[in-house]
């Protein structure tokens, strides 16, 4: 597939190179749907990456994020925003303001939020230089502690499927940085046995130090023998060769994009492996960060997450489909578009 086939054949509205061969600047911000308002542009900073790959991911998770909106019940579409090379590596000021002007360019189509590599602090500072970036202040704006919360309502609601209390309760957890060691921290205080994987191994050692958690390599994590697996870094990390060796009975994290193909989500229903769909959470999070609600109302947004996939799994079963799908037919969202078509 060709990369004009691959905009079209997933029905992006825009795509927009930036670069600026002074700092060293290079990304595609990829605009998937603006259809129910404007849309939530999550950021990702590759730096190792190539320009490719950089738009190939683009692609992908900005269609990810018109499903997350939907079933999170926002008035926003989905876009996403992903730098490579020496500035998305620097994370400057200068590489912030050459962001913000390509916001500006796109005259509010488009909506910082924070993903990879991209923290609350920098859409802080982005939030000085545009007002297109979607940052609450005050009370309950931890962005990733939001995330954490809702991946943790998801987790209760599939414990109560499993049933199994939380406490006896075993989760595998990948990835342990701005959300991941979140969740991990307040599993940990539920008496949930955690078995955690990060490419940094310092992270990961971390969470052993402070939690308790039992550490394996990253790519053992998947045939470690849980009740939950919970990925909470990068995108695509299902896919068939993990998926052969995942022994685990749901599936239930923050991280976006998580399928490699909308098959997976069919194979882990044929298995009888609960998943929920990646949007959910996430998208929990980014609601409470809408308005100028109190802190109190925020995390009852987020809490009504695991609600939410409450009455995804029961669709789910009435139907006898994948929770994906269910989650397509609830909240009419095309199958397609949730992971971007086919790969290129």
């Amino acid at each position: 597939m060709g990369l004009l086939d691959a905009v079209t054949d997933r029905g992006h509205e825009e795509v927009v190179i930036v670069q600026d061969a002074a700092l060293g600047l290079l990304g595609v911000i990829a605009t998937h749907s603006t259809q129910r308002g404007p849309a939530l542009a999550a950021t990702r900073l590759r730096p190792t990456a190539s320009p490719e790959a950089a738009l190939q991911e683009a692609l992908r998770l900005s269609c990810a994020m018109t499903f997350e909106a939907a079933v999170a019940g926002l008035p926003r579409g989905g876009a996403a925003a992903v730098f490579v090379g020496r500035a998305a590596a620097e994370k400057s000021r200068p590489f912030l303001a050459a962001y913000a002007r390509a916001l500006d360019r796109l005259d509010g189509r488009a909506q910082a939020v924070a993903d990879i590599g991209f923290e609350a602090r920098d859409l802080t500072v982005l939030a000085r230089m545009t007002r297109h970036v979607l940052c609450r202040r005050g009370p309950g704006s931890d962005a990733a502690e939001l995330t954490a919360l809702g991946v943790l309502e998801c987790i209760r609601a599939a414990a109560e499927s499993l049933e199994s209390p939380m406490d006896a309760l075993h989760v595998a957890v990948q990835g342990v940085g701005q959300v991941g060691y979140r969740l991990a921290r307040h599993l940990a205080a539920e008496g949930t046995r955690l078995t955690v994987a990060d490419l940094d191994a310092g992270r990961a050692e971390r969470a052993r130090d402070e939690l308790g958690a039992a550490i394996v390599a990253p790519e053992d994590l998947a045939s470690v023998e849980a009740d939950v697996f919970s990925p909470n870094a990068e995108s695509a990390s299902l896919d068939e060769r993990t998926l052969e060796r995942l022994r685990c009975r749901a599936v239930v994290g923050a991280a976006r994009d998580v399928l490699a193909d909308a098959g997976q989500a069919d194979t882990l229903h044929a298995r009888g492996v609960l998943y929920a769909p990646d949007g959910l959470a996430a998208g929990g999070a980014i609601a409470g960060t809408l308005g100028d609600e109190d802190e109190m109302a925020v995390q009852e947004r987020v809490a009504d997450v695991g609600n939410r996939l409450r009455a995804v799994w029961a669709r789910a079963r009435r139907d006898g489909v994948s929770p994906l799908k269910a989650a397509e037919q609830m909240y009419a969202v095309p199958l397609d578009t949730r992971t971007g078509g086919p790969a290129a």
